[in-house]
């Protein structure tokens, strides 16, 4: 997650005899579509390694916050890079603290970070209209929803032990920085390398609805370009 958890090992420690309003106090929204995560390159200290989440044009993943929750009732994210949960490997030890033990509510999570840090760059993307109106705080509330949707809907055991250190961990002062950072939209862009591996993973999918579900920068013109290789799918 783009939300750095950086000392969520004190946070565990610290979270496991109380709970967290993000986790225990949230609904469950709902999962839809399926999620396809394809592997690109190495990562840094945190996470496992450098991903692009890539939405299927034929099933794209998608979350429905519970009761008609505002804003965001229903989210769907776009191409995008991500490192899954962005967990320190010295916590990567305890259980359910995996980079991708929670891997459909961190693309949730990863993609109001997306869309919040091209909107403070004042980006002009339809993608984002629908998520003008989220703050900080509830995307720490739909980070909970969205844990709380792959317990009820059986893709995760509960634990609550994990579920309160990274709901906690996403509102914390680390994550508020990223947040309002500035200048990390065009950084967030799908390079054109990236773009032509994923095209060359998906052959089976017309140009055209590429483009329409992915939104990505025009590929180069490159005439063999190896696929990205596809570590995760996930379909609910």
């Amino acid at each position: 997650m783009r939300a750095r958890l950086k000392g969520i090992i004190a946070s565990v420690l610290a979270l496991a005899g109380c709970g967290s309003i993000y986790y225990h106090d949230q609904p469950p929204g709902r999962f839809s579509g399926s999620l396809v995560v394809m592997w690109v390159g190495e990562g840094g200290p945190s996470g496992d390694g450098k991903f692009v989440f890539v939405p299927r044009p034929d099933a794209p993943l998608t979350f429905t916050r519970p009761n008609g929750n505002q804003p965001a009732t229903v989210i769907r994210p776009g191409i995008m890079y991500t490192d899954g949960g962005s967990v320190p490997r010295g916590a990567q030890i305890f259980k359910g603290l995996s980079p991708w033990g929670y891997a459909p509510a961190y693309m949730i999570h990863d993609w109001l970070f997306e869309a919040r840090h091209c909107l403070v760059d004042n980006e002009d993307d339809p993608r984002f209209e629908g998520l003008r109106q989220v703050t900080f705080d509830d995307s720490a509330k739909i980070l909970g929803e969205a844990i709380q949707a792959l317990i009820v809907q059986n893709k995760v055991d509960r634990n609550d032990l994990a579920g309160n250190a990274i709901t906690s961990a996403v509102n914390g002062a680390i994550a508020k920085r990223v947040w309002n950072e500035q200048g990390a939209c065009a950084r967030g862009k799908i390079s054109n390398e990236h773009r032509a591996e994923i095209d060359a993973a998906f052959p089976d999918i017309a140009p055209e609805e590429k483009d329409r579900a992915f939104r990505a920068p025009a590929p180069p013109r490159i005439t063999a370009a190896q696929p990205g290789r596809i570590v995760s799918a996930i379909d609910f």
